[in-house]
């Protein structure tokens, strides 16, 4: 294996979505560093600047649990300021933080030298720093998947460069290319679950989104054979969801079903993309042709508007009057924790261990009561 490229550990580094996203104060943050060590889960952060990370690693679940930062989505690698914010954190945090993530950018396909000379620089940048950080590429559906690879495969020199396949990106791409190949002057993303023409699209619809997983397993097997490492975001989705409080179609739980106003095959919900079958094979697949040393995987799942009630964790919360927002936390921490048992178990069933010898991941000791005043 090449200088930087090993991972320690014999097992894929399996993380969640940490992130501020429910209005409330530092408590949601205990809240989820708590219920994520309990877990054994790492935390992916998304932090707009340094400072910002600094602040977020005061919260992080226990101090050797992996850990990826997303970066801002407006960070462009040709620009000088843009390989110089992402050196910024890598310098800053190259032994906290063991991956950082960018988005793909159209440049990536106009300008595929500049970009692939600008990536080459920051590399040698990462690859100069302690702890040796990986900078991933995630695909954001802006480009075609089969450029997304070729642009991916152009990279497999550079040691500390690689991809971030987000499959629900990956899928939800691949479900509004095969419904456009059928209906041409019709967009996917125009429909809703209230739409008047649903009933005479939804099977043709319902076909195109099972042509979600077959996709993302190509896709998988293809980036697999660079034998480098790989990060995924992992969520789910469907194109008539509504679920998200952020306006789009995916970042949904494995165990979702999405609610239709139609009856459909003798019922008013259908499945996810995906589902637990779904994730199941997908691991499978990445596990076949990768070594588990190299792969991370992110649960970067949405919270909704459900809400679960406060048990022992409610001491956190003792200064709020209304904990709406702290039981909507909750919901979402048990949603990802649901998922990251699905995970565990579906890369148990592709036949590796998950034993505390062979896990990169230190196994943390179960927060008490005690231990959940503390935090206060």
């Amino acid at each position: 294996m090449k200088q930087g490229m090993s991972l320690p550990g014999q097992q894929p580094r399996c993380l969640a979505l940490f992130q501020p996203r429910i209005e409330g104060d530092e408590a949601l943050l205990e809240l989820a560093s708590c219920r994520f060590r309990e877990a054994g889960i790492g935390p992916e952060y998304y932090a707009a600047s340094p400072d910002e990370l600094a602040w977020l690693l005061r919260f992080k679940p226990w101090p050797e649990a992996a850990t990826t930062v997303h970066l801002a989505r407006d960070i462009d690698p040709l620009k000088p300021e843009g390989s110089d914010r992402i050196f910024a954190f890598a310098k800053r945090f190259s032994q906290e933080v063991f991956g950082f993530i960018i988005h793909d950018r159209p440049e990536m396909a106009e300008r595929s030298k500049a970009y692939l000379a600008a990536l080459t620089k920051i590399n040698d940048r990462l690859a100069a720093l302690p702890g040796k950080p990986l900078l991933f590429i995630e695909y954001t559906a802006g480009l075609s998947p089969n450029f997304f690879c070729s642009f991916i495969e152009g990279l497999a020199d550079l040691d500390q460069v690689s991809a971030c396949l987000d499959i629900g990106h990956l899928g939800i791409k691949v479900i509004r290319t095969a419904f456009h190949k059928v209906y041409p002057d019709h967009d996917l993303r125009t429909f809703n679950p209230n739409d008047p023409r649903l009933p005479d699209y939804i099977e043709v619809m319902e076909k195109c989104v099972r042509h979600a997983r077959p996709s993302v397993i190509k896709v998988i097997t293809r980036l697999g054979k660079l034998n480098k490492p790989l990060h995924f975001h992992l969520h789910d989705g469907h194109p008539l969801s509504t679920l998200s409080p952020f306006g789009v179609s995916d970042h949904l739980s494995f165990f979702q079903t999405i609610p239709l106003p139609i009856i459909h095959k003798g019922k008013k919900i259908t499945g996810p993309m995906f589902g637990p079958k779904g994730l199941q094979a997908i691991i499978k697949k990445t596990l076949e042709i990768n070594r588990p040393a190299l792969l991370s995987f992110t649960l970067e799942i949405h919270p909704t508007q459900e809400r679960a009630t406060l048990i022992e964790e409610s001491q956190l919360f003792h200064h709020w009057q209304d904990k709406t927002n702290a039981e909507r936390q909750n919901h979402w921490l048990t949603t990802l924790i649901q998922n990251h048992k699905l995970l565990q178990k579906s890369i148990t069933a592709a036949g590796q261990t998950t034993s505390k010898k062979n896990s990169p991941i230190v196994q943390p000791v179960l927060a008490s009561k005690k231990q959940i005043g503390k935090a206060t």
